[in-house]
């Protein structure tokens, strides 16, 4: 009797004790608003968190804004395997270069990498993919050691630029044709933002925002994150800036 019992109870038992089902992951196509401007940041492992952080945190917030074209901002890398920053944070790229469909990029940014003064210089298919994404971008922008990326893939050639202060010498000898500039937070020459990095880089992001859409956007971006933004008072180069 007892068996019988047991055996028309198991059915109702059963789904109770069947996991859920995991849910499934979205697909980063589908988190890319229309309509907005598209900046892809481009991650490997070594990027600093500083460079990675910074134009993601100012970006993101664009879209709390009203009555703007606010930021899409997501990472792409060469794969989509987990990375590892410098400082050891772990993520998961948003999109793969190399073979995913990727939507229009917009915006460009290069963050400084452990390795874009050495090995990250050799790999030819991610300097092809910088330069061909930058020249079809409406701006590429690059912060401390990203301009060694930028000037590997030919973009820096007939534009002033800068770089982490402790690297403007080797970026000089690497690049001697470039109109390196030394002591400035940034510099912005056509559609090429160059940073100095570190929080300096907070500094690029902002102004790209008060560029596109005006001192009082910029000012309610760096308030709502507790930064002190005066773009007067932070020494920047903007011999070629495009009027939008």
């Amino acid at each position: 009797m007892k068996s019988n019992l047991l055996l028309f109870l198991l059915p109702l038992l059963a789904p109770a004790c069947t996991p859920a089902s995991e849910p499934q992951p979205i697909s980063p196509l589908a988190q890319i608003e229309p309509g907005r401007y598209n900046a892809a940041i481009l991650v490997m492992d070594g990027v600093y968190n500083t460079e990675l952080v910074a134009p993601m945190d100012i970006f993101h917030h664009t879209r709390f804004r009203d009555s703007i074209r606010a930021i899409n901002v997501f990472t792409v890398a060469e794969d989509r395997r987990m990375i590892t920053t410098f400082e050891g944070l772990h993520l998961t790229p948003d999109f793969n270069f190399t073979s995913d469909s990727l939507p229009h990029i917009d915006i460009l940014i290069v963050p400084s990498a452990e390795h874009h003064l050495d090995s990250d210089l050799d790999n030819a298919r991610m300097i092809e993919w910088v330069k061909t994404t930058g020249l079809k971008a409406d701006f590429v922008m690059s912060l401390c050691d990203g301009a060694f990326v930028l000037a590997k893939a030919g973009l820096l050639d007939s534009v002033q630029c800068t770089t982490f202060p402790d690297d403007t010498g080797q970026l000089k000898k690497m690049f001697p044709h470039l109109k390196v500039v030394e002591g400035v937070s940034f510099v912005h020459d056509g559609k090429y933002i160059t940073s100095a990095g570190g929080d300096r880089s907070f500094d690029a992001a902002l102004y790209l925002c008060e560029h596109l859409y005006g001192k009082n956007i910029a000012d309610r971006l760096a308030h709502g994150l507790v930064i002190d933004w005066n773009l007067q008072s932070i020494k920047h180069l903007a011999p070629g800036k495009e009027q939008r």
